[in-house]
């Protein structure tokens, strides 16, 4: 649901501790499943019929061999990033990714050492590949914006060549011309705050974390892309409607986003060629979303809007981070060459209703068709 920062084990516990997200990782962490797209068209294994998940053909029938995709935000193999790239992969693109600095050396820690084997396996049985990792903060947008604190900070201890900028300069040194983007980047260091307390510190952080962040990544990497290619981001409902609970600015920083998908399609669609979209998925739990407003005793923010999608959506069934994967893999492929400036909802439908079906208001009414 949120759309927050995939966490690794350590990060998720800086999550917890200060109660905000971080922002350079993927934007929402999801639980791994074990559905996988399929090569069999549009016909379920005997296990997929038994465990109630539908295998789908989705890289099957898009080849994006001889693409590169830079895949902002991939901190570890359960959030949308890494579900993002592994669709992606499916259909034979090349994966380089960006993480935030802090948790970088965890990461390639963990690439090392095989901790996400299983979750690399794509279709044909291999395993996806990322080429390379790049450190990236994306608040900074050149080194002249980078503060003494964040130089000095042990956590940047080694690095450079983080902002965007650099990131941008560094894979045009290493591959030339890419055409992905995704945009998987979020953070509302306020985020439990209602608006109403929220201080401009905590807003501007959002809106630059969460949807600036998006500008500034198309403008260094558009004059990179080819022509034809694809730029992506993540949204959510809030964008448009209330979710209580969902504060610190982040659905201001969302509605921004999705203004700006639409603007940024116009804009580089004339100048570049490329297409600009945005998802917006529904709720699914994750490290960073369940450090959100939790209490002793209490179901997490995240829990709470995981039962009401479930009540109330169109389609009463979960949600995976596949879903959100074979979508962008449809945004990203050839087959969407037409499709730019849109809000695609990956929601169950939940996005439609305009009632609550489970409210006590209609108790005793039934309110679904039989």
């Amino acid at each position: 649901m949120f759309r927050f920062s995939s966490i690794i084990g350590a990060f998720a516990a800086m999550a917890l501790a200060t109660s905000s997200v971080s922002a350079f990782a993927p934007a929402m962490d999801v639980g791994r499943t074990t559905f996988r797209a399929s090569r069999a068209v549009a016909a379920p294994s005997k296990s997929a019929v038994r465990s109630n998940k539908t295998e789908l053909n989705m890289a099957a029938t898009i080849d994006l061999k001889g693409k590169v995709a830079f895949i902002a935000g991939v901190a570890d193999s359960t959030g949308y990033g890494w579900a993002i790239a592994k669709a992606l992969a499916n259909a034979g693109c090349t994966i380089i990714v960006g993480t935030w600095p802090p948790v970088l050396k965890i990461f390639e820690r963990g690439l090392t050492k095989g901790n996400f084997d299983e979750d690399s396996i794509l279709e044909d049985g291999s395993k996806m590949k990322i080429e390379k990792v790049y450190p990236l903060d994306a608040v900074f947008d050149s080194p002249e914006d980078v503060p003494e604190e964040i130089k000095t900070n042990k956590r940047y201890a080694g690095l450079d060549g983080y902002t965007i900028e650099e990131v941008a300069k560094a894979i045009e040194a290493d591959y030339g011309k890419i055409d992905i983007v995704v945009h998987s980047l979020a953070n509302g260091p306020e985020v439990t705050k209602p608006l109403l307390e929220t201080t401009r510190k905590g807003y501007l952080a959002a809106s630059s974390a969460s949807a600036y962040s998006a500008v500034s990544l198309l403008q260094k990497l558009g004059p990179i892309m080819n022509e034809g290619g694809s730029f992506l981001s993540l949204t959510y409902i809030a964008s448009e409607k209330v979710i209580p609970g969902y504060g610190g600015g982040m659905s201001s920083a969302k509605a921004q986003l999705e203004s700006d998908t639409r603007t940024l399609a116009f804009e580089a669609g004339r100048k570049y060629g490329l297409r600009v979209n945005t998802i917006s998925a529904g709720p699914l739990k994750s490290r960073a979303a369940s450090a959100i407003g939790k209490e002793p005793g209490q179901k997490t923010f995240i829990e709470y809007a995981i039962d009401y999608s479930n009540a109330n959506a169109p389609l009463a069934q979960d949600l995976y981070s596949e879903d959100v994967g074979n979508t962008a893999l449809f945004l990203n492929s050839p087959l969407a060459r037409t499709v730019t400036g849109v809000t695609m909802y990956v929601d169950n439908g939940l996005h439609a209703m305009g009632m609550a079906i489970d409210s006590k208001s209609f108790e005793g009414r039934p309110m679904v068709p039989e």
